[in-house]
C-alpha cells in the first residue's frame, strides 16, 4: 500500500483521536511512532494490521472507521479543493467523480486509486460501483461522499454496499434537498495570505 495512504490513516487517527491512540496502534502493529513515510511503498498486511488495531482500540467495525477517514479527508483544505472544483453543486460534484481517479493519477502515478463508474443517475438518485483491488475503498468513499454533501450544504442519504477482496463495492447516493444548509464558503482563488 502507498504510505501516502498510511500516513493518511495515522494523521486521522492523531487529530482525531489524539497521539496517545496513535502510539498504542504503532507500538501493537510494531511500527515506530514517527509512523510512516508518504512516498514509500507498504507491504499491503502491515495497512490491514493497522486498520485492525485502530478498529479494535477505537472498538467500532473497521468499515466505519474507514469511513470516518473519508470524512476526515475533506477536512484537508487542499484534497477539498480539488475535490470542490468537480461541480458547482452535490449532484454535479457526483458526476464528476469518474474522473477522480484520472486526476489522482496525474499527480501521483504511484498511487492506486480506486475507479468510481457512475451507472445510474436519475431523479436525484445516484448508483457508483467502487472498483479497486482493496475492499475499504467503499468506505472511504462513503465517507467522503458524506462530508461532500455537508460541504456543499446538501442533504443526501449515502449508503454503501460491501464487497469482497476485488469485487467492486456499490455507493448509492440519494439527493433529497440540493440546498439544504449553506454550505462551506468555496472560491475559485485561494484567499490571499494576510502578512
Amino acid at each position: 500500500m502507498h504510505g501516502l495512504i498510511n500516513r493518511s490513516v495515522q494523521n486521522f487517527l492523531n487529530e482525531t483521536y489524539g497521539k496517545n491512540l496513535w502510539r498504542d496502534v504503532a507500538g501493537e502493529i510494531g511500527l515506530s511512532p514517527d509512523g510512516f513515510e508518504p512516498m514509500l511503498q507498504y507491504p499491503d498486511d502491515l495497512t490491514e494490521a493497522l486498520l485492525d488495531a485502530a478498529a479494535g482500540r477505537l472498538g467500532k467495525p473497521r468499515f466505519a472507521l474507514l469511513e470516518d477517514l473519508g470524512a476526515h479527508l475533506v477536512s484537508i483544505e487542499p484534497l477539498r479543493r480539488l475535490l470542490r472544483f468537480g461541480g458547482a453543486d452535490f449532484a454535479e460534484f457526483v458526476l464528476s467523480l469518474d474522473e477522480l481517479e484520472g486526476r489522482g493519477l496525474m499527480a501521483l502515478p504511484e498511487l492506486e486509486m480506486p475507479s468510481l463508474v457512475l451507472c445510474d443517475a436519475a431523479g436525484g438518485r445516484f448508483r457508483m460501483q467502487v472498483h479497486a483491488r482493496w475492499e475499504g475503498w467503499v468506505a472511504v468513499v462513503a465517507g467522503l461522499l458524506r462530508a461532500m454533501a455537508d460541504d456543499y450544504g446538501a442533504l443526501a442519504l449515502i449508503e454503501m454496499e460491501e464487497a469482497g477482496y476485488g469485487a467492486a463495492g456499490i455507493v448509492h447516493v440519494t439527493l433529497h434537498d440540493a440546498r439544504f444548509a449553506e454550505g462551506r464558503r468555496f472560491d475559485l482563488t485561494q484567499p490571499a495570505a494576510v502578512h
